[in-house]
């Protein structure tokens, strides 16, 4: 489902051919399930995973990935994913990596304060695998343009 308006995944994501994806979530469910469908979508797709916030501007600031785009979750223990969002969204190495809310809400204030906030797109995560790979799809048809 998309709320409100958000910018066209652009950047460096869209040439390269090894794309390395980072999944903010704390759900390992979820986790697994979109490690799955990623490599069903794209299978030289490379996904690492952080369980909060921290953990990922650890892996983020640590430089030894280079991430091309980010799914983010909204509810986190630690930190969430608006105050990830905020945070990278003011750091100059880490701005301009697009960043997908993937969440289960369905809130338009939601949608609008992450827009606001620097998110490129809102996912809604969907009830089935199938449609979890066909969003997927989406997003990274829109990421190459």
């Amino acid at each position: 489902m998309l709320i409100g308006h958000y910018k066209t995944i652009i950047g460096t994501f869209a040439h390269m051919t090894n794309k390395v994806i980072l999944l903010v979530d704390d759900d390992i469910d979820d986790q697994e399930l979109f490690g799955e469908a990623m490599s069903i979508v794209d299978s030289a797709a490379v996904c690492h995973f952080a369980s909060d916030g921290e953990e990922g501007l650890e892996l983020l600031k640590d430089n030894s990935i280079d991430v091309q785009l980010i799914f983010l979750d909204l509810n986190m223990p630690k930190m969430n994913g608006k105050q990830f969002l905020e945070i990278i969204k003011q750091n100059e190495q880490l701005e301009k990596i697009p960043v997908v809310i993937f969440t289960t809400s369905l809130r338009e204030k939601d949608g609008l304060e992450t827009a606001a906030l620097g998110a490129a797109h809102f996912m809604t995560k969907p009830s089935s695998f199938g449609e979890l790979v066909k969003q997927l799809e989406g997003v990274l048809e829109k990421a190459l343009g």
